[in-house]
């Protein structure tokens, strides 16, 4: 396991790192990705911490204690005990970063799980994929991933040798394959260490070229990292924007340019059905959104919190119309709390592994696309206008005339006003400002369109149980 300070000298590597028409030279200390930088080494400086050894430290198949997000569990208890690590952990940004080092080691831990399915296919892959695991896991690395094609097809099908828009294989030789071509969505990787590359989606025949699954370094030789808007850099101080200004995890489109990946971290290659199977024929899939589930119950918790003292603050707790909003988000929150415990207790082993169930957390990712939304909305329903109606920023406050003024505006029955503006200023950034828009997207979409996850709830269901009650039914009469 590693430190914070160690994982941030980690990404002072020369990554080619690009946003606003220049190249950053260093991602630690440049305003757009130094707080947020700050905000994964307190993640790690929480798991080294020995008050929390127990908690978020676990021994791999080896004997050697490794940071419990890489953990294999073999029991209902095993699982258990790692989502107590997962929420503990998630709950240092409030659920905020939806690619914490936790989601993606959820995914590389689910395909060693499933080291059959590749190693019927490949037994050099296989081993890759071995190693790497047992790599990746002691040297407590942060990794994230991209795995959907950019919109679009072609980048000029007319031209007479047209090159893919999607990152795709266009050699290979005895040191391993060469890459070209772009991916989405690189969420956290400028503050990772390594990203997975490979393909979710179903891919056709003579597509082979995008059928391939491997890992890199962030500071790759031709790979490019290109940031969207930072929402810290354009934040202001901390008090202003208490959520964009710390916990911008970033999103990155990666273009590859001829970048060479070695044989040894190569998992996948050219076999479109290896390509599907690495997900949904291991415990990958299960698990990634398993370790999803559990970030958004910590972070809906978060916010109900958040609404009941929006309703204390405004004074209107009382109402029987607000009891009753927050009556509905704390079910909310409690039926995906019941729905993780389901998971878990429905459980199954997969070999010598305890996975959670795949319905159960289809079911429950289905349910949330469209409960995120709606729970934003409820929310902005308490708050009415409070949230708009704030000092410019804390330097309003710091100028005495003025805040005898914002005192006389902007008391509240159980806080003054000095109080009342942090607290809404912090509401405002988690359900109205850019940062939280971006937010409520993410939650709507990171598992795919919403026809995706139902299709997988339709797919993993027992219809056999269901319409065998309904065949007993027509058989009784």
């Amino acid at each position: 396991m590693k430190t914070g300070r160690q994982h941030r000298e980690s990404l002072r590597d020369g990554r080619s790192v690009y946003i606003n028409g220049g190249l950053v030279s260093d991602v630690t200390e440049h305003q757009a990705f130094r707080r947020s930088i700050d905000t994964v080494c307190t993640l790690y400086d929480t798991a080294w911490d020995e008050r929390n050894r127990d908690l978020m430290t676990c021994l791999n198949e080896g004997g050697v204690p490794i940071n419990r997000i890489w953990q294999l569990p073999r029991s209902h208890a095993d699982l258990v005990e790692r989502r107590k690590a997962l929420e503990f952990w998630g709950m240092q940004h409030a659920g905020f970063f939806g690619r914490s080092p936790d989601h993606v080691a959820s995914c590389i831990a689910g395909m060693y799980m499933g080291l059959d399915v590749f190693a019927e296919a490949d037994t050099a892959r296989a081993g890759a994929l071995a190693d790497y695991y047992r790599h990746a896991s002691e040297a407590d690395l942060f990794l994230t991933y991209v795995i959907i094609n950019p919109q679009g097809e072609l980048a000029d099908p007319d031209s007479p040798s047209p090159r893919r828009i999607a990152a795709s294989v266009v050699d290979q030789g005895p040191s391993g394959i060469v890459i070209d071509g772009a991916k989405m969505l690189a969420s956290g990787g400028v503050m990772a260490n390594e990203v997975l590359v490979t393909c979710i989606q179903p891919l056709a025949p003579g597509e082979e070229a995008l059928a391939f699954s491997a890992v890199l370094p962030m500071n790759a030789t031709g790979l490019r990292i290109l940031s969207r808007k930072s929402y810290e850099e354009h934040a202001g101080c901390v008090f202003d924007s208490p959520m964009a200004s710390r916990f911008d995890e970033n999103d990155a489109v990666l273009v590859f340019e001829n970048v060479t990946v070695p044989w040894e971290r190569v998992f996948v290659h050219n076999d479109r059905a290896l390509c599907a199977k690495q997900f949904f024929a291991t415990p990958a899939h299960v698990y990634q959104n398993y370790q999803a589930m559990i970030r958004l119950k910590t972070k809906l918790t978060f916010l109900v919190g958040l609404g009941r003292k929006i309703a204390q603050v405004n004074g209107t707790e009382r109402f029987p119309q607000v009891r009753e909003i927050l009556g509905q988000l704390a079910a909310d929150v409690g039926m995906l709390d019941a729905m993780v415990a389901g998971m878990e207790v429905k459980g199954s082993h997969y070999g010598p592994y305890f996975i959670p169930d795949r319905h159960s957390l289809y079911a429950a990712q289905a349910i949330t696309q469209t409960l995120y939304p709606r729970f934003i909305e409820q929310l902005r329903t308490l708050s009415g206008g409070g949230v708009i109606m704030l000092p410019s920023s804390v330097e309003d406050m710091e100028n005495p005339e003025i805040m005898k003024w914002i005192s006389r505006s902007q008391a509240s029955p159980v806080m003054d006003a000095a109080d009342r503006v942090k607290f809404f200023k912090l509401a405002w950034d988690c359900i109205g400002s850019e940062f939280a828009s971006r937010h409520t997207q993410y939650e709507m979409f990171y598992a795919g369109a919403s026809f995706v996850p139902k299709n997988h709830s339709f797919r993993t269901f027992d219809w056999d149980r269901a319409t065998g009650v309904v065949d007993r039914m027509l058989a009784s009469y």
